[in-house]
């Protein structure tokens, strides 16, 4: 493809060395610096090309930099940037009515991020149902913040912060019946994600998220899906709870709605909602996040990308199946959301594909998590298989 790469003064030991010294170290980077992006293409400072099967964590669905999302952020910042939520603006009012639209959820609420999100959906099913328990599954990752962390499953994250905003109620995911067996009076809902992202790409069966839609009901508890990492097209419809025929009472939502602009909201049926004065967000909303958010619908929308997240998942799937790579177990996901479980750690595989121009990313230990822009090419998806055929 046509070279887009944009050089640095900079290097790359200068960065690392920067970043050592002056930022927390929280994070285990990969030991590259990106400098620029377009499509399914990013480039670090040096010019190397990768093909990026990261997308930023399930981020980028319309590509990096797509020209029309560039350009709506670009005539929003000369505009208005921000004004708070003490003030109406246009661009808010109308992502509001294009949310519910695609969601088929009655109204949301403004935030900046998944972990947001799931707080705020917290909160409303508290204090909507005046009960105060969750309930989540087994490999779930729901956010770092105090009240999503205590819904989060690994015990690495949430060891050092106990004690959290609930004591442990977790139960093993797919398994209906654990949900209806912990249920209790104080119960104010469950949380699940459609498709379990840090857990390992794990799907359910076909009929695991309407049974505990009838369970929840059965005893006047709340069903929430977090649907951060699966929303806007990720697995081949516009959010994954349409594989599956269920309706949430909330939904949250964060990653790809902003097309690479940080931004989350949540979404919840008529009769759930927040009144005057019990949530609130100051950066919620904001005349550019909305912006961002509303070109990036309607490139999806236009450019087709569900159609298209699900034919070249399902032809990437296909592909990485017949890998005859050493220790594949199983390869498993729906549209451009796909795990390759391997019998072992991932993590050289990863080292592998990035030495070879493929971004790559290993969740769960042994799952190669793809989650590339929904934009990318069969050229591109082939050129990725070829490097992990070799590895």
């Amino acid at each position: 493809m046509e070279q887009d790469y944009i050089s640095s003064s900079s290097d790359s030991q200068s960065i690392f060395d920067k970043d050592s010294k002056y930022v927390m170290q929280t994070y285990g980077r990969q030991p590259i610096v990106i400098a620029s992006g377009k499509g399914s293409i990013v480039y670090d400072i040096e010019g190397r090309e990768y093909i990026d099967c990261v997308a930023g964590i399930a981020v980028n669905n319309v590509g990096h930099c797509h020209p029309r999302l560039v350009e709506a952020i670009k005539d929003q910042a000369e505009k208005l940037m921000h004004v708070s939520n003490l003030y109406y603006t246009e661009p808010q009012a109308q992502l509001a009515e294009e949310l519910v639209n695609v969601t088929g959820m009655d109204r949301v609420f403004f935030c900046n991020s998944g972990t947001e999100a799931v707080e705020a959906a917290m909160k409303l099913a508290r204090v909507h149902t005046k009960k105060t328990d969750f309930i989540a599954v087994e490999h779930s990752f729901h956010g770092r913040t105090m009240g999503a962390l205590s819904l989060t499953y690994k015990d690495m994250y949430r060891a050092p912060f106990k004690p959290l905003v609930q004591e442990e109620m977790f139960v093993p995911f797919d398994d209906a019946q654990a949900i209806a067996d912990s249920i209790t009076p104080n119960t104010a809902a469950v949380i699940v994600e459609p498709i379990q992202g840090e857990g390992g790409i794990n799907v359910p069966s076909e009929g695991y998220l309407k049974e505990v839609r009838k369970i929840c009901d059965e005893n006047e508890t709340l069903l929430i899906f977090d649907e951060v990492q699966t929303g806007f097209g990720r697995t081949g419809t516009w959010f994954c709870k349409e594989h599956f025929g269920v309706e949430p009472d909330i939904m949250t939502m964060a990653k790809a709605i902003g097309g690479g602009f940080p931004m989350g909201a949540i979404a919840a049926r008529e009769g759930v909602s927040f009144g005057r004065g019990e949530h609130a967000a100051t950066f919620g909303g904001s005349p550019l996040a909305c912006a961002a958010a509303l070109a990036s619908i309607e490139i999806i929308r236009e450019e087709n990308l569900i159609k298209h997240s699900k034919e070249i998942g399902e032809y990437f799937r296909n592909e990485l199946s017949n890998l005859s790579t050493e220790g594949l177990i199983e390869v498993r996901g729906k549209g451009l959301m796909l795990g390759v479980q391997f019998d072992r750690k991932c993590a050289d595989l990863v080292e592998y594909g990035r030495k070879n121009g493929i971004l790559l990313n290993c969740t769960s230990e042994t799952v190669l998590r793809i989650a590339p822009p929904l934009v990318i090419t069969k050229e591109e998806i082939d050129r990725v298989v070829n490097v992990l055929e070799q590895a």
